[in-house]
């Protein structure tokens, strides 16, 4: 929780940080899109998780075919990709990137009417796909969770994360 803001320093429950630490503000505290026009263009990839829990019923339904509003994973594989490509538009301090690929995956764990969907994202460029790679996870579950609704709505996201990225400056990272 911020309690003061003031020129450059913010008092973060009683920690006071000085402004020139954080990337997405500038000295007097005011929200700025990092300028990254000095850095390198280099291959950058992102690969993100996450899973949603469906009941039996819904979970056959997806394997046969049969949810009324039609192919659940296909369309929900579009919509993933689509939410990759539309980031920036979401989120306030994204770079608006030019996407080189954008793949969305699937797992299904029949023993706990589990699917997990895995979206990896590729760029050159000068900054990291990070937040579309999480983007389109997200996109790609909540449309799962739409096109099934009528079946219940006791449906679980979880466990969405970054799994790896590569490029840029800092390099390779993974879970």
């Amino acid at each position: 929780m911020i309690f003061a803001l003031s020129q450059n320093v913010v008092s973060v429950d009683k920690k006071v940080l000085d402004m020139n630490e954080f990337t997405h503000f500038d000295s007097d505290g005011n929200a700025v899109m990092v300028d990254v026009s000095d850095k390198t263009d280099t291959v950058r990839e992102a690969i993100a998780v996450g899973s949603i829990k469906v009941s039996k019923e819904c979970f056959e339904k997806i394997e046969e075919g049969s949810i009324g509003k039609g192919d659940v994973l296909g369309i929900a594989r579009v919509a993933g990709i689509m939410g990759a490509k539309k980031t920036s538009d979401l989120i306030p301090l994204c770079h608006i990137l030019n996407l080189s690929k954008v793949t969305i995956d699937f797992e299904k764990d029949e023993a706990n009417y589990t699917i997990k969907a895995i979206c990896t994202v590729k760029t050159i460029g000068k900054t990291g796909v990070e937040m579309e790679a999480l983007t389109g996870v997200n996109i790609c579950l909540l449309t799962i969770y739409d096109m099934c609704k009528a079946l219940g709505k006791e449906m679980e996201l979880s466990d969405i994360k970054l799994m790896k990225k590569t490029g840029g400056k800092s390099g390779t990272w993974e879970r």
